[in-house]
């Protein structure tokens, strides 16, 4: 291919990314992904490609699928609940007008949502409901018909429900509650934070079996309000001093810090009405490898 080549797929690495993202779950895997297309793209004859982003999106989209047939199974033996791999970021990279293909940080909740999606409905509302391709181009990508893509897409709305949903959060309200959210884990103030957490509120936790976390999802602000308190009664525990926040984290509101022992976490809390109805804690340190990078002291 011409020397253009390379400028002109940078043009859609983002996009090309995100949407590999978003049918991974892993951000280091995307960009393997995109890494294989575009060696792809370099071999391919500029005459052949009429649409440079369908082509692209549609290799992405088949290279994803076959990597998805061993991670599904990967998962299956994963230990633990399982949290995509953060995408992390400072608040002032949060841009709410920001084209879909642009953004890479998909919310938590949609992405445990597609993980009830088998890889062919996933990539159906993925293609079509995030980043607007055709039935045309869709039925392509993954060698279905058009009418048959039709019917993947109804059943994955049906499963997806309205987690693609965003809530738009206040950049002052969130960072006030992030640092309280902080405060009062790392003082184990139970008080303080069942007034920042939402009746029905959930904790999420992934350690993938290297690292302690919770198994199950803890419902209610009362039991989350005993769990955090209850780790720092635990031998050796102490009050946390290394943080970095507020930062966005799958465009929610977060934080990267030690724990009360010294593991590395990234926490990303999902906020409705000034409330927490979410929290979720990635600890397993495959899925944190930039996470420390955004880690810096400060007093708790």
């Amino acid at each position: 291919m011409a020397d253009a080549s390379y400028p002109e797929f940078e043009q859609h690495r983002r996009f090309l990314t995100a949407l590999a993202y978003r049918m991974l779950g892993s951000l280091a895997d995307a960009q393997d992904i995109v890494q294989d297309a575009f060696l792809r793209w370099h071999g391919s004859a500029p005459a052949e490609v009429a649409s440079p982003r369908a082509w692209l999106g549609t290799t992405v989209t088949r290279l994803c699928l076959d990597l998805m047939k061993s991670a599904r199974a990967r998962r299956e033996n994963y230990v633990g609940q399982w949290l995509p791999e953060p995408v992390i970021a400072p608040p002032a990279a949060a841009d709410a007008a920001q084209a879909a293909e642009e953004r890479i940080d998909t919310p938590v909740a949609l992405m445990l949502a597609m993980e009830r999606l088998s890889p062919l409905e996933r990539a159906v509302f993925i293609l079509h409901d995030l980043f607007d391709f055709e039935f045309r181009e869709i039925a392509g990508a993954i060698d279905r018909s058009e009418a048959a893509c039709r019917q993947l897409l109804v059943r994955a709305r049906n499963h997806v429900g309205d987690t693609e949903r965003r809530y738009d959060v206040d950049a002052t309200e969130a960072a006030r509650v992030v640092t309280a959210f902080f405060a009062a884990t790392s003082s184990g103030d139970a008080s303080a934070l069942r007034n920042l957490l939402a009746d029905a509120a959930r904790l999420h936790g992934d350690g993938g079996g290297k690292r302690p976390a919770t198994l199950n999802v803890i419902h209610g602000a009362d039991k989350i309000g005993r769990f955090f308190a209850g780790i720092l009664q635990k031998p050796d525990a102490r009050p946390v001093q290394v943080w970095s926040g507020p930062l966005r984290i799958n465009g929610l509101p977060g934080f990267v810090s030690l724990d009360p022992f010294g593991t590395l976490q990234a926490i990303a809390l999902e906020l409705e009405n000034g409330r927490i109805v979410a929290i979720y804690s990635m600890r397993n340190p495959d899925k944190l490898a930039g996470a420390e990078a955004f880690l810096h002291h400060a007093d708790a």
